[in-house]
């Protein structure tokens, strides 16, 4: 028999983590956390990463695991993410794997083979030069299958996608025959509610020190260049410590930034037709779901 994993998936602040932590007590689960930023040590108020107090005494994995001064790959994440799997299934508790990195998901539950191709430092210098909207274009023009499926304003996974492509010719879409029975649920709520959590949880991010945070990751060594590179937040914050805005204008620029965010990760999440969604209103039917997987 496969082994059994649950993915929780949605947009950023639909309330993944709080799910995940009440579906971890109610069944004896483990979080694995799927979000491309949450791994980098240090990079906490401004991702929304979860704290202790929220974590409830469930065990969660893969956050704070990289150093944020280098880029962590999607090839890293699906081989740390399946040797917590394993870990996890020993102890006889059931893998829940929560977070909106969409491609790090598919990664590792739809087994995709990702090409080792080494850095191109030459290609790369030139690549840096460009805004997200040509980097989008060189790659729709190298190869327009893996153009549909990215994320045309992430100029990290532009670039890399652009290299693996010069390297190869386009970027491998085979997947192996996956190794676990999921079960990926999908929050929804509506939208003029998601725009007031993102808000909501902006305005406190900045409250609780978020601009204090990135001062001091500047600080330890952590560039301008490279927080660009880490996106939303961080960008936007960079732009502002660099005196290239105020800060009424970063906030107002940055939450802007966040909603057409969490409106790709829909668009996103919507292709995939295994998910589940649920809701505030809808936990007897989660239940029953949850029931009917695990007793099969």
């Amino acid at each position: 028999m496969k082994q059994k994993v649950i993915a929780i998936v949605g947009q950023t602040a639909s309330g993944k983590s709080a799910l995940s932590v009440k579906m971890a007590k109610k069944i004896g689960g483990e979080i694995i956390s799927c979000d491309s930023r949450q791994i980098y040590i240090g990079l906490n108020i401004g991702t929304g990463k979860i704290t202790k107090e929220e974590m409830g005494s469930i065990p969660h994995h893969l956050l704070d695991i990289a150093n944020p001064k280098r880029v962590f790959t999607v090839a890293q994440y699906k081989k740390e993410a399946k040797k917590k799997i394993d870990e996890i299934s020993k102890r006889k508790k059931i893998p829940i794997i929560c977070g909106g990195t969409g491609f790090y998901l598919s990664a590792l539950i739809d087994n995709i083979l990702l090409p080792l191709v080494p850095p191109n430092k030459a290609l790369r210098k030139n690549l840096n030069t460009k805004t997200a909207i040509e980097l989008f274009h060189i790659l729709k023009k190298k190869d327009p299958n893996r153009a549909r499926t990215i994320d045309p304003y992430n100029k990290v996974r532009l670039t890399r996608a652009i290299e693996i492509a010069h390297s190869l010719g386009h970027v491998p879409p085979l997947k192996k025959e996956n190794p676990y029975d999921v079960l990926t649920l999908g929050i929804k709520i509506p939208d003029e509610k998601l725009k007031k959590n993102i808000k909501k949880r902006l305005l406190l991010r900045i409250k609780k020190g978020m601009i204090k945070e990135a001062i001091e990751l500047h600080k330890e060594g952590l560039s301008f260049k490279r927080m660009r590179e880490l996106g939303l937040e961080y960008k936007y914050l960079a732009e502002f410590l660099e005196k290239k805005m105020g800060k009424e204008e970063m906030i107002e620029k940055l939450e802007k930034a966040i909603w057409q965010y969490a409106k790709r990760q829909k668009t996103w999440f919507k292709k995939d037709t295994r998910i589940i969604w649920t809701g505030p209103k809808k936990s007897k039917t989660l239940n029953a779901t949850l029931k009917r997987f695990l007793e099969k």
